[in-house]
């Protein structure tokens, strides 16, 4: 489950305002530096929530002589394409990506402007977010994005009405997942939908089943080199219990070629042909742009089950902490992007947000909660936030890049029975972790 995101606002550069633009200026410029001589290029992931991303656009450029240009890759090329120009002369200026692994690459290429210096001189561009939140683009103890859009629990998304047809509740635990799917497989429903041919959304179920039964410190521990970690008995406990929800029919026989990224799990979900969606939470503002009605009416969700003598806590949670915007370091309008960044923590920007389902990590987020699209499940995702003793970001984001293919190729192979669990686990200690 996951969400989108919705402010804006407008800046008077004041003196605190101008010594950030002084000391962003001493940090850009070059010859071939990123953008034009009068834009600034914003590229962002393309998805429902360009809608507040263009509404920030236009709120920038009512005021800057510097406009601001949006552009957007469709979400299932993102990444590939963000790989292929950030060190092109087609570099945008400012751009979205997830913090953590997603960046460190660029990082170590030298092309992310150090945001530590400005951050001094204006300490907004810091305090005005949730500090867990904000450390997640902070590499090597050096700032390298401010906080956009919003943070992105993974949550279990529900059609209210099939459920009650099949007399079943969002489950608690994981023995009543189980029930759960073979009361609605007797009911002729596909119990939980799945965009298997994205990758990504298979992983969902892997995060949350490590944390569940071994707590967030096995991944840790794999993250920073242990090998060891995936070989243990948790991991093969986890990877048992993914197997059992698999050939209980759970996801159906054709997830593989059904996708998030063009609607297919989605449109399950909304028209009744699925039960459940484990999905981050922008869940709901997809389903808001292209179901409505059933966003409005039927639309459910809940925690993940918690599963019994497991070690992690059940109020744990996975996803992206936020997502972030980066500055490419050789931007020849570093005033500029000073000014747009700082929308990033706006009124307008948090309403805009809350609006289209997202959740701020702005401090100013919680006095907004009532203006959001749905305000009880912004309550709920802010509460399930604010309480969790964990919040283990997704593996593909805190791995370097260079790890993905083979994680999501694993993940997949894994679920669809051509990799079994000695093969997953080797190739999982295989990952480079730097």
């Amino acid at each position: 489950m996951k969400q989108r995101a919705r402010f804006s606002r407008t800046v008077v550069v004041g003196g605190a305002a101008l010594a950030l633009v002084l000391s962003l200026s001493a940090c850009g410029g070059g010859s071939d530096a990123a953008g034009g001589d009068d834009t600034i290029h914003v590229l962002v992931y393309g998805d429902a929530t360009n809608k507040v991303e263009k509404e920030l656009v236009a709120t920038f450029n009512k005021t800057s002589k510097v406009k601001a240009v949006l552009d957007t890759i469709p979400g299932a090329d993102y990444q590939a394409k963000l790989q292929t120009i950030i060190s092109s002369k087609q570099a945008p200026d400012v751009f979205f990506n997830w913090g953590g692994g997603s960046i460190k690459p660029f990082v170590d290429a030298g092309l992310l402007l150090p945001l530590d210096p400005f951050i001094a001189k204006e300490p907004d561009l810091k305090a005005k977010f949730l500090p867990s939140v904000f450390n997640s683009a902070v590499l090597d103890g050096t700032s390298y994005g401010v906080p956009m859009r919003g943070t992105q629990p993974v949550l279990l998304f529900n059609n209210g009405k099939v459920l009650k047809e099949a007399g079943v509740e969002p489950p608690k635990t994981w023995d009543d997942l189980l029930a759960a799917v073979k009361a609605l497989k007797a009911d002729g429903v596909t119990p939980i939908a799945l965009g298997g041919g994205d990758r990504w959304p298979t992983l969902m179920w892997f995060e949350y089943l490590y944390d569940r039964i071994a707590g967030p410190e096995l991944f840790q521990k794999a993250l920073d080199g242990d090998q060891d970690a995936w070989a243990s008995p948790d991991s093969r406990k986890a990877l048992g219990m993914i197997k059992e929800l698999v050939d209980s029919g759970a996801f159906g026989t054709n997830y593989d070629s059904v996708k998030f990224t063009d609607q297919g799990s989605p449109t399950l979900l909304a028209t009744g042909k699925a039960a459940f969606e484990l999905m981050g939470s922008w869940e709901y503002s997809t389903q808001q742009d292209a179901h409505p009605e059933f966003a409005e009416n039927d639309l459910g969700y809940s925690a993940f089950p918690s599963v019994e003598g497991g070690k992690g806590d059940q109020a744990n949670i996975v996803g992206n902490t936020n997502n972030f915007y980066s500055v490419h370091k050789k931007t020849k309008h570093p005033r500029a992007v000073a000014e747009f960044l700082k929308l990033m923590y706006s009124d307008q920007f948090v309403k805009a947000q809350l609006g289209v389902g997202n959740l701020p990590t702005t401090t100013n987020t919680e006095g907004f909660l009532d203006t959001a699209a749905s305000p009880e499940f912004a309550k709920f995702q802010y509460d399930l936030v604010k309480a969790a003793p964990a919040f283990q970001l997704s593996w593909d984001q805190a791995y370097p890049q260079s790890a993905a293919t083979t994680m999501h190729q694993s993940l997949q192979q894994f679920f669809n029975g051509s990799m079994d669990e000695d093969a997953f686990i080797e190739a999982m200690q295989a990952l480079p972790t730097s």
